[in-house]
């Protein structure tokens, strides 16, 4: 809406401070979660798109700034920021380096310094056919025809917004979702972002926090028929970057089913499908179903950016049975390669199975369980509520307590003071989450970051605990002062579903609590306790 306006104003990007916004753009995509325009000035070099692009930033970018700016380096910058904020897996570089850096990796014939088919190379999409053929469970072969390579999944959300939406039509996608998204489809190809709104509420329908059900899908794509957007697309993330989720097959179904009746394209982001540390998850792919509900439009996407944690790799693959979809990407592949040389190292890596699950995954699983238990026990020791989940590098973290008003803008100081205190987050503004106050931190990284201080350096952990430890003091004090506040103590009970805080947010002078939710949260406390095992009759005397 508000790029079509700029646009309407033509050339030199007209005044954007007078722009107006349609109400349900805010559902869609709040602009102001990503940019002021208020302060900004326009380029007279930059058309409305160009300028609206230059303006269009958030937490996210000013962070990643900031960080490259001042990043920490154990030898030559101690006290410099530690980057808890990006999606990196940084655990693996031994394995990885060690493994890119053999023999078979170094192939240079002039196939691979030439101009490849825009798909990709028919031998690298042979290899991905088989590695998601095998690591998917799908039920028969998966086809090479199928496969299109691009440098990253960026770039596929953008090409698949593109050959899938025209301009100013829609997709659906769950709050909170990876906020790059906005950037692939919004900003890039004027496809807005139309909002399933989620929330943390236990009740009799919502079995954990955040839970994405068809009846909230239906709501979302009513609302926005109603205000005459077209949607044309769903996007699932699964495993789901912040919460953390693993889906499901009979809820992969039911969203399957719901596209299904409304004529949608399914887009499944299975990105973290290799990096569930935990034996007591399993990973459902898309792929592993024996009979997808629409398979012209079930679009599933991966890339070894985070499974194999080489981010600075830029490999993204799709897997579509839609012929048209796959050779309408691959006409935009052009703008999107990957270099012929990367394309052999990935094929020559996606082959070596042994390699693969006998020492990458085994040690990649044990270095992200353990660097997980440690950051969730220094959250519990702090009395601090988040999601327990086993997939992804991230934990997302419930900070409500620490807000006195719980508004966004409070959100966000809180964000600028961890900032300042040199440990980079990220705040759910930056992942359109409809609650104040809660943070993703990214846990998969070295233990001199995260928590091994010495006499020159503060770790993350004790960095983040600093800056909690602080807040809480100046709400305590503010509470001497306003008797109307919570007298409990804050503390919180691990439940195997998401560490629940007692004191929150809302007044408890006025008890304005639905009982269903307090009774389905005490049910799901009840369920998910291990009090009882531990505390047997026998200990006690």
């Amino acid at each position: 809406q508000a790029l079509s306006e700029m646009e309407g104003m033509g050339g030199g990007g007209g005044n954007l401070q007078e722009m107006s916004v349609h109400p349900l753009t805010r559902r869609r995509v709040d602009m102001h979660g990503f940019c002021n325009p208020n302060s900004f000035q326009r380029s007279p070099y930059l058309s409305a798109r160009g300028n609206f692009a230059n303006m269009f930033q958030g937490s996210t970018e000013e962070g990643y700034k900031a960080y490259h700016a001042d990043k920490y380096d154990e030898d030559k910058n101690p006290n410099g920021i530690i980057n808890f904020g990006t999606s990196e897996n940084k655990l693996c570089f031994d394995l990885m380096s060690k493994r890119l850096t053999q023999t078979d990796m170094d192939l240079m014939e002039p196939s691979l310094l030439q101009y490849p088919d825009w798909k990709g190379h028919l031998f690298l999409r042979e290899e991905v056919a088989r590695f998601l053929t095998y690591y998917c469970k799908a039920p028969a072969p998966l086809k090479a025809e199928n496969v299109i390579v691009l440098n990253g999944c960026g770039s596929l959300f953008s090409a698949l917004a593109t050959v899938l939406c025209d301009p100013g039509e829609a997709v659906l996608i769950a709050t909170p979702f990876y906020g790059g998204i906005t950037q692939s489809i919004f900003l890039y190809g004027n496809v807005k972002l139309v909002y399933v709104c989620l929330d943390s509420k236990i009740t009799g329908t919502n079995t954990r926090p955040f839970q994405l059900t068809v009846e909230k899908l239906e709501k979302a794509f009513q609302d926005a028929q109603a205000e005459g957007v077209t949607v044309r697309a769903l996007i699932l993330l699964n495993p789901q970057n912040p919460l953390g989720d693993i889906y499901s097959l009979s809820e992969l179904r039911d969203y399957l089913e719901f596209a299904k009746r409304h004529e949608l394209h399914v887009i499944v982001d299975e990105i973290y499908m290799l990096s569930v540390f935990d034996e007591s998850a399993t990973f459902h792919s898309v792929l592993s179903m024996d009979r997808l509900p629409d398979p012209q439009r079930t679009h599933v996407m991966w890339g070894i950016t985070k499974d194999f944690a080489v981010s600075g790799i830029r490999f993204g693959t799709l897997y579509t049975e839609n012929q048209d979809v796959a050779n309408a990407v691959a006409s935009l592949c052009y703008f999107h390669g990957v270099c012929g040389p990367v394309q052999h190292k990935v094929a020559q890596l996606l082959k070596d199975r042994d390699w693969i699950n006998q020492v990458y995954l085994r040690a990649n699983h044990a270095r992200l369980k353990a660097a997980h238990t440690y950051v969730t026990d220094e959250l519990k020791t702090l009395g601090v509520p988040f999601l327990n989940r086993n997939a992804g590098f991230f934990v997302w973290i419930d900070f409500r307590k620490y807000l006195k008003t719980g508004t966004f803008e409070e959100e966000l100081l809180l964000w600028k003071r961890f900032l300042d205190n040199k440990v980079l987050l990220s705040c759910g503004k930056a992942f359109e989450c409809s609650e104040p106050g809660w943070f993703r931190i990214i846990f998969a990284d070295k233990t001199h970051r995260l928590h091994v201080s010495t006499p020159y350096t503060t770790a993350g952990m004790q960095r983040i605990r600093k800056v909690l430890e602080e807040r809480e003091q100046e709400i305590l004090a503010e509470e001497k002062e306003q008797p109307c506040q919570s007298d409990q103590d804050g503390k919180a009970d691990s439940t195997d579903e998401v560490i629940f805080v007692s004191r929150h947010q809302e007044p408890t002078c006025a008890s304005n609590s639905n009982l269903g939710d307090l009774i389905g949260l005490l049910q799901q406390q009840m369920r998910s306790s291990d009090w009882l095992q531990k505390n047997t009759a026998e200990q006690f005397a």
